[in-house]
């Protein structure tokens, strides 16, 4: 496992800067670490309708305005916990989605918070799978990844052979901008899907 903690200045740039230097890295949350190898970025306030600071700063997305490299967690869908980090400096309204990733570390751990069947390729395999495998729930809202004392922690990784860009996905505003990124081949890559507006 990669060591080396990432500094708050890697987080003090745009989001779709970010993003792709994420891939390969690795997050560790207590007994478990997941190396990511797909992310999504989300842009400022008022340019970005995908993104949850779209219309400015509200309770729910006040981790968004804070410092860079804090966790962002969220409940989507009335039943799906997921999770990014805050980019840019505080104040600006940024970040990026964490969608994807190898679990590196404390597997058994993982399994018993996704279910015993789960593959290991598809124990964080998605930002809601990723969210439950990590333990992430409204707790660990505003959590830093960048003082080194806390319980996460985001480790220097090696950096992939490979990177591809292309449409986000599952969003029905902004979609066809290019800023999901993943490690090309990576079994653990979730499957693109363009969002399909609910019948009613």
């Amino acid at each position: 496992m990669g060591s080396g903690l990432l500094k708050r200045d890697f987080f003090d740039r745009p989001s779709h800067e970010v993003a792709p230097d994420l891939l390969g890295r690795i997050l560790v949350h207590g007994p478990v670490a997941v190396r990511l190898t797909e992310v999504e970025a989300y842009g400022l306030p008022g340019e970005d309708p995908a993104s949850h600071t779209f219309r400015g700063p509200t309770p729910r997305n006040a981790v968004m305005f804070g410092p860079p490299g804090h966790l962002y967690v969220y409940f989507t869908y009335g039943m799906h916990f997921c999770a990014n980090l805050s980019c840019l400096p505080e104040g600006m309204g940024c970040g990026v989605l964490l969608r994807a990733g190898e679990i590196v570390s404390g597997l058994s751990q993982a399994r018993a918070r996704r279910g015993v069947a789960v593959s290991d390729r598809d124990l964080a395999r998605g930002p809601a799978r990723l969210a439950v495998a990590m333990g992430f729930d409204r707790a660990h809202n505003g959590l830093d990844a960048c003082s080194g004392d806390g319980e996460l922690v985001l480790l220097e990784g090696e950096s992939p052979s490979a990177i591809r860009s292309g449409p986000r996905t599952g969003v029905s505003t902004g979609a066809d901008t290019p800023w999901r990124f993943w490690i090309d081949g990576d079994p653990t890559v979730s499957p693109y899907r363009r969002h399909v507006a609910r019948r009613r």
